[in-house]
């Protein structure tokens, strides 16, 4: 809040001063140097002489202090003013993760469901011990680690391990603390409570990632660490050889002008406002830089190359059905279900604009689908395992079955009468946009791009292969997805990690730069990122990738030619022909070539780059020339067997 209102105040002090010049004898650029420049100054000092390090702080230090010396008020207010800006950002970063990781605390159950004295009671999470017996509701969230003793639940595991559908849960299944039960009630028996819990291990990693994640040194710090020693020692070799003081103090003054601080952050500036106008929002400086330099990308599967949500895929026919009758029996029983099967049944059933017939005697066989009267007919909507129960044969399908499970799908199968009718396939959708992304970033020379997930490897192996990801890492938890960033930076790779869940924040916290899709993710990958998708725009990743490449080009040229015009201006006040108001000269005419430079980067992303954009492949009218993905299980696959 200090710094806040220190810069307000500078910043108004500064708009007087280059509006009106003096007011009343005072120049109000005085509180920009005092409020701003003073807690660098003193920032420097302690890097200096306690930390044995010289960057920026150092530079600027200097830079404000050779303005002054010369009567160039104004600009030293102004370069303190710019830089106090920069830290302030870089500290609104660090809170951001802080609260990142509180409210993964708080995300924990805090009460659990337990069974004393053959009653169900309700303590606190703190009080509920190993071997204690807890019944989790519907909607209920999972208070501890362990197996599931009794009852049968469809469990949401996407915080741990981002799979986008969730899993049945019956006797002997293990069940982890923060997963949510969306139907059934199942009774489990706590094997790991508290810190001992996944849930805790997942906290932990992000604490300890936040903590061991190094200091970025920025393009600048490196340059300082040869300036500052260069200039310091030119200039005083430069009065003991003339014993000419004004010549030592030009050198300092034209050796760390106003150019060469307002470098990095002009552009930094013009970057994140040209990201911010495309849906891209880039927390600080260094996350630009970091993304300019990633040359390995990490992706979560769910959320991220994909939807994130379940779709109806394809309908398989049998006999002389119609594919609508198939979809609108289906929906029918659906609609009086609350399984995510069920809701993303009657969603396709909308879409397709079909009018549901009334349904009697519904029943739910949990874990396993929906019966009901439809028209008078007898109707079963479920797995192959509830079809075997039911006496009604599957194997007409049972080769389109078998080529969905290979590759992710979900199958569920409709009967009328006690014949199968038909089929429904359903699974999470790839981002139109994903396949194109990828090869955009290959262009933009990021040579590692893999894919992170938590479901099986024949879900992970289709979608990587429609989004043209050829390193997939399957059945993934968190601590895993850590562990890959870790691998990844171990090689000597500038890592960047996208991800939208709870179970992708260690691996976004461990990254150089991690990047949340902030539409549809979650709040804790939005808070521990560098940078937010604001939409749900996956290729708005290799705009920013795009964008910090060339910001970093932008900043180095910004560099070269201040220090080409530095030197310049060195060996003539070497020389003597320039003298003190000369090198302000030089400090700002350079200063104004620089921004200049950096104003560039303002409508950059608006531009067209030339990549070739991909379409999305398209049904053929036979499955031998068909090249989609789900060749066999539409209608036309259907039909033929």
């Amino acid at each position: 809040m200090m710094q806040k209102a220190a810069m307000i105040v500078s910043g108004a002090g500064l708009l007087v001063s280059w509006l009106y010049g003096e007011v009343g004898g005072l120049e109000l650029s005085w509180l920009a140097v005092f409020l701003c420049g003073v807690p660098i100054a003193w920032t420097a000092l302690k890097e200096l002489f306690l930390e044995k390090t010289i960057n920026s702080d150092v530079l600027v230090t200097i830079a404000i202090v050779a303005a002054v010396s010369i009567g160039e008020i104004f600009a030293a207010g102004e370069v303190a003013l710019i830089m106090m800006l920069g830290m302030w950002l870089e500290n609104r970063t660090v809170a951001r993760a802080a609260s990142a990781l509180e409210e993964m605390v708080q995300m924990a159950p805090q009460t659990a469901r337990v069974k004393r004295q053959d009653e169900w009671v309700e303590i606190g999470l703190a009080e509920v011990v190993r071997g204690d017996l807890i019944l989790v509701k519907p909607g209920e969230k999972v208070p501890v680690d362990g197996k599931v003793e009794s009852g049968q639940a469809a469990v949401n595991q996407a915080a741990l391990t981002g799979e986008s559908l969730p899993v049945e849960k019956r006797t002997g299944d293990e069940v982890f603390m923060g997963t949510i039960n969306t139907n059934g009630s199942i009774e489990v028996l706590a094997e790991r409570v508290g810190e001992e819990t996944t849930f805790a291990k997942v906290t932990r990693l992000v604490a300890e990632a936040m903590e061991r994640k190094a200091p970025v040194q920025r393009l600048l710090d490196k340059w300082a660490a040869w300036i500052v020693p260069s200039s310091l020692t030119l200039a005083i070799l430069m009065y003991l050889f003339t014993g000419d003081l004004v010549r030592a103090v030009t050198i300092l003054i034209v050796f760390c002008p106003c150019a060469l601080v307002l470098a990095t952050p002009t552009a930094i500036m013009a970057g994140i406002g040209s990201a911010a106008k495309h849906g891209i929002l880039i927390k600080s400086g260094v996350a630009l830089e970091q993304i300019g330099l990633v040359n390995a990308l990490l992706f979560d599967k769910t959320g991220t190359l994909t939807e994130g949500k379940l779709q109806v895929t394809g309908v398989a026919r049998l006999h002389s059905q119609k594919q609508e009758d198939v979809l609108r029996l289906a929906a029918a029983l659906e609609r009086h279900s609350e399984h995510p099967l069920a809701q993303a049944i009657v969603a396709a059933g909308a879409e397709q604009r079909l009018e549901l017939p009334e349904v009697e005697s519904f029943l739910v066989h949990p874990g396993n689908g929906v019966s009901g009267r439809v028209g008078g007919r007898e109707v079963l909507v479920g797995n192959r395992r509830f079809f075997s129960d039911m006496g009604v044969s599957t194997e007409e399908l049972r080769h389109l079955q078998e080529g969905q499970e290979q590759a992710g799908q979900t199958a569920v199968f409709v009967a009328s009468e006690g014949k199968l009718i038909g089929m429904v396939s359903l699974a999470d959708r790839v981002r139109v946009e994903s396949r194109d992304t990828v090869g955009r970033l290959r262009l933009y020379g990021v040579g590692e791009i893999a894919m992170l997930t938590g479901d099986n490897k024949g879900a992970a192996g289709q979608i990587a292969r429609q989004a043209g990801v050829t390193t997939v890492f399957a059945e993934q938890f968190p601590e895993a997805k850590y562990q890959r960033v870790e691998e990844y930076r171990n090689r000597g790779l500038v890592v960047g990690m996208v991800g939208d869940g709870i179970n992708d924040a260690p691996a976004l916290t461990s990254a150089h730069v991690g990047i949340a899709m902030g539409a549809g993710g979650t709040q804790i990958a939005a808070e521990a990122a560098d940078i937010v998708i604001m939409t749900d725009d996956i290729s708005k990743v290799a705009d920013a990738v795009k964008l910090g490449r060339k910001a970093l080009h932008v900043i180095r040229q910004n560099l070269i030619v201040s220090s080409v015009i530095n030197a310049a201006a060195i060996i003539l006040a070497m020389a003597g022909i320039l003298g003190p108001v000369g090198g302000a000269f030089v400090h700002n005419a350079t200063s104004v070539l620089v921004v200049l430079n950096s104003a560039r980067l303002i409508h950059y992303l608006s531009r067209k780059d030339g990549t070739k954009r991909m379409t999305p492949p398209t049904i053929a009218s036979s499955c031998d020339s068909c090249t989609c993905s789900s060749k066999g299980l539409c209608e036309l696959g259907a039909s033929k067997g």
